[in-house]
C-alpha cells in the first residue's frame, strides 16, 4: 500500500510539473500589452520599415514564449506576422476563426473606434498547435494596427 501511495504521489507530481511547464511558457496579458508598446516605441525610434522587417523575420526581440506580433493596415493588409511570414502582403480582411468570427475586421474596428482594446477569438496555439481561446491586444499606431495576443489554453 505504501509503495502504491508513493507511485500515486510521484505520478501526480509529474502531471502537475508537466502542466506547470506549459504554464511557464505562457505570457500574460500585461506581457502582450508591453510587447505592443515596445513595437510602437521602436517604430518611432528606428522607423516602421525596420521594425516590420524584424517582426516578419521572427526576431527574438518581438517574440516571447507564445507571444508574437502582427502588424496590419486599416484596410486589412498584413504588413508582418511574427508567426506566419506567408501572410505578409496579403489582404486578410475576411480572415475568420473556426467559429466564423471576423478577426481582422474586428481588430480594425477596435483600432478605429477605440484606439486600443482586446478582442477574443479562437486560433492555433504556436506551442501546442491546437485551437485555443486567444485574447489579442490591439493598438492603433498611425495607419496601422499593432497586435499581440495571449492564449488561454
Amino acid at each position: 500500500m505504501k509503495r502504491f501511495l508513493q507511485t500515486i504521489v510521484m505520478m501526480t507530481a509529474f502531471a502537475v510539473g508537466g502542466a506547470g511547464a506549459v504554464d511557464a511558457e505562457r505570457a500574460s496579458a500585461n506581457d502582450a500589452v508591453a510587447m505592443v508598446k515596445k513595437v510602437i516605441a521602436d517604430m518611432k525610434k528606428l522607423g516602421k520599415e525596420k521594425v516590420i522587417q524584424e517582426i516578419q523575420a521572427q526576431s527574438p526581440q518581438y517574440r516571447d514564449r507564445d507571444l508574437y506580433v502582427t502588424v496590419g493596415t486599416l484596410d486589412g493588409v498584413t504588413l508582418a506576422n511574427g508567426n506566419n511570414a506567408k501572410l505578409a502582403g496579403k489582404n486578410t480582411l475576411d480572415l475568420k476563426d473556426v467559429d466564423g468570427k471576423q478577426i481582422v475586421r474586428d481588430r480594425i474596428e477596435i483600432a478605429k473606434t477605440k484606439g486600443s482594446g482586446w478582442q477574443d477569438y479562437k486560433w492555433p496555439d504556436p506551442l501546442t498547435k491546437q485551437i485555443q481561446k486567444k485574447s489579442m491586444y490591439v493598438e492603433r499606431y498611425e495607419d496601422m494596427t499593432i497586435a499581440c495576443g495571449i492564449y488561454k489554453g
